[in-house]
């Protein structure tokens, strides 16, 4: 499978769970009536994944997320000439996904962008959680859901049950630390939301570029010395 193919289905992936999951955080979950509340947003996130580790997973690997990249990377499951590539379709497929959903959101008269489901610590963590406690929530976070990813895409594993680990996990994720960060895990999905969020968000960003990547930097090598050899790079093994 050639490169731009695999760095497309990665801009539609990332697109759809931005859409997804920050969608139903924008579009519903600020609205009690509609009955989405954090549950319905932590499931949101993770259907994005299952239903995209199915439909696209056989073409990229169903990346969606910088982090997930550079773990697998790490973790000798994917190509470092792909790395960069991939992270950049993810950062676009995010960003008109976040784009959507304000062209959505805008038109309700009473729309007011606020936070706009961007990620925060301190004073902008949903639960006025510190730095630090964001930082390592993140970070342990992002840890697991690639240990998951790794685990649950060794040749080892039962197959064909790797999306629905992954997007249980997601979800499980989500369970905890919405409280605590709003829940990034993804630095694609928080870039994603700040042009449309209040100024605060970009200020707050670095964290959730840092954090991520290092908690999966540290599953992959962490998982790579647990399994000794890989042989699939996502999700789902993509054709060659």
């Amino acid at each position: 499978m050639d490169l731009s193919r695999k760095c497309f289905a990665e801009f539609l992936g990332t697109l759809w769970l931005v859409l997804g999951g920050c969608g139903s955080a924008v579009l519903a979950a600020t609205y009690p009536e509609l009955g989405i509340e954090f549950l319905g947003v932590a499931l949101a996130f993770g259907l994005t994944v299952l239903t995209m580790a199915y439909a696209i997973g056989h073409i990229s690997g169903c990346h969606l997320n910088p982090a997930v990249s550079v773990g697998l990377w790490l973790g000798g499951r994917f190509d470092a000439r792909e790395l960069l590539p991939y992270i950049l379709a993810q950062v676009l497929g995010g960003l008109l996904g976040a784009l959507l959903i304000y062209l959505i959101a805008s038109g309700r008269p009473d729309f007011v962008a606020g936070g706009f489901a961007a990620n925060g610590y301190g004073e902008h963590s949903p639960g006025g959680y510190s730095l630090f406690a964001c930082f390592i929530a993140e970070v342990v976070m992002t840890f697991m859901f690639l240990i998951i990813i790794l685990g649950g895409t060794d040749q080892r594993a039962p197959k064909g049950f790797a999306p629905l680990a992954i997007g249980l996990g997601l979800t499980l994720i989500h369970l905890i630390s919405i409280p605590v960060t709003n829940t990034s895990v993804n630095p694609a999905r928080s870039l994603a939301v700040v042009p449309f969020a209040e100024g605060w968000a970009l200020g707050q960003l670095w964290l959730f570029w840092i954090a991520p990547i290092l908690g999966a930097a540290l599953a992959g090598l962490t998982y790579k010395a647990l399994e000794g050899s890989a042989e699939t790079i996502g999700i789902v093994q993509p054709k060659t």
